[in-house]
């Protein structure tokens, strides 16, 4: 087997990067597109879907919504890991999946901001409910594939880092493309009305993205660097088996309290800089990219210190750094003598260490969880175990939907919600952090090759 060398770990990151803004997409603007703040109505935003807590008086449209999906992929993800595991193809077991899905993934992202009415209407909704099914359909096609590939390409713990600190940049990086949409869209505004302009964005940032979804695809020959024999385990046999191993638990467990308090943060951050803050939508560009670029500063020093000390007490810093983080973000605006424009800045040094350690270390340590049960088991089910991580925070992410969507609601009018929603990040990402202080990750090292 061929070990991969520089230029196929930066083709292979590539895939990251396209799959990253598709997603980015959607976690970073879909709420803000359905459910926009006061102030954007003022401005002539469109409500297109019923707003307010409509469903049983305690979850808002959007929210159940999203909410599904999220339940929906979560449960696609062992059964398109469990046919990644089991396929027989010669092109590989990884490959062949993310080539059927790329085009449709990259597709239903647009639609997914297209309302059959232009007004609101309950048929925008029912389009909504369909497209944002199908979007997590195919990005569960695509992705949980592509995770598979991080252990079976990284034949060692140097190679195994050497990708998920490429793949963590190109990550950040298709997150930060992406949050430079309102720049975008404002460009558009003299021409066109807001939410078309907002639209044709969309649909630029999935063009691009489709195109790097292409390129690991048709740049690596996966059985060069793999010889794996596909598993023969059932779906439901296999994700057992994978969570049957404790250390794999609570790692999934810390997880999925990380992804609870992340996606909260990171779906309420325009609303913290319009709403607390009461700055420009375009700050939240400046802001994100700022804490984008100061995390890179920290990827050489947390690729070295990861392989001093372990992935096990980066990890914890970083819970713990979130969670302060978090904390601060609910005394934006008047609670704070500092000016509003410093206070985001001020945010994003302190938390651009933990984007640093959370974009690189999770991955790897899934990884060698991987290798570890293999060695147990003699049974390689890296697409299981990637599947059952996601399975799990998945969850967590719908939670964090349908958790936002109905505490935004409250005193809308002075940001009460957004508050909250800070206060609730930083309560699961230090519970996050308690969890994996249980973590053995000696014993995982004990049975790897480092």
């Amino acid at each position: 087997m061929k070990e991969m060398t520089k230029g196929k770990v930066w083709c292979f990151a590539i895939g990251q990067f396209g799959w990253s803004v598709l997603a980015a997409v959607i976690s970073n603007w879909l709420v803000y597109f359905y459910q926009p703040a006061q102030e954007l109505i003022a401005e002539g935003h469109k409500v297109m879907i019923p707003q307010g807590l409509v469903i049983l008086g305690i979850a808002t449209i959007l929210g159940a919504i999203t909410a599904f999906g999220r339940i929906f992929d979560a449960i696609t993800d062992p059964l398109i890991a469990s046919a990644s595991d089991k396929c027989k193809s010669k092109a590989g077991r990884r490959i062949p999946f993310m080539r059927a899905a790329a085009i449709p993934f990259a597709l239903v992202t647009v639609l997914t901001f297209i309302s059959p009415i232009g007004k609101e209407s309950w048929i925008n909704a029912i389009f909504l409910f369909v497209m944002l099914t199908l979007f997590y359909l195919f990005m569960t096609m695509y992705c949980t594939p592509y995770n598979a590939l991080i252990p079976e390409l990284g034949s060692n713990q140097k190679t195994r880092m050497s990708i998920s600190t490429t793949i963590s940049f190109t990550y950040i990086a298709g997150m930060a493309l992406v949050y430079v949409a309102p720049v975008i869209w404002n460009a558009f505004g003299g021409v066109m009305d807001r939410m078309t302009a907002m639209r044709l964005t969309f649909a630029l940032l999935s063009l691009i993205g489709l195109v790097c979804l292409f390129v690991p695809v048709f740049t690596i020959k996966e059985k060069d660097y793999v010889n794996v024999v596909p598993t023969e385990s059932t779906a439901i046999r296999s994700l057992m088996k994978t969570f049957r191993n404790s250390d794999f638990r609570r790692f999934v467990a810390s997880d999925v309290s990380y992804f609870l308090g992340i996606t909260m943060f990171q779906t309420a951050l325009p609303y913290f800089v319009t709403s607390l803050l009461k700055l420009e939508e375009s700050m939240s560009t400046v802001y994100f990219v700022l804490m984008t670029a100061l995390s890179i500063l920290f990827y050489l020093p947390v690729n070295k210190l990861s392989l001093k000390f372990g992935k096990r007490k980066l990890i914890l810093v970083a819970f713990a750094i979130f969670t302060v983080s978090f904390l601060y973000t609910a005394c934006f605006g008047s609670m704070l003598p500092i000016p509003a424009t410093v206070q985001g800045y001020i945010l994003c040094a302190i938390a651009a260490p933990a984007m640093a350690i959370f974009g690189i270390l999770p991955q790897a340590v899934v990884a060698d969880i991987a290798e570890s049960d293999a060695v147990d088991t003699k049974e390689n089910r890296a697409g299981m175990f990637y599947a059952a991580r996601t399975f799990a925070f998945k969850l967590g992410q719908s939670l964090a939907m349908l958790l936002f969507t109905a505490i935004a609601t409250i005193r809308a009018d002075i940001g009460l919600g957004y508050r909250i929603v800070a206060l609730a990040a930083a309560a699961v990402c230090l519970l996050g952090g308690l969890i994996f202080f249980f973590y053995n990750e000696k014993k995982v090292y004990s049975k790897i090759s480092l």
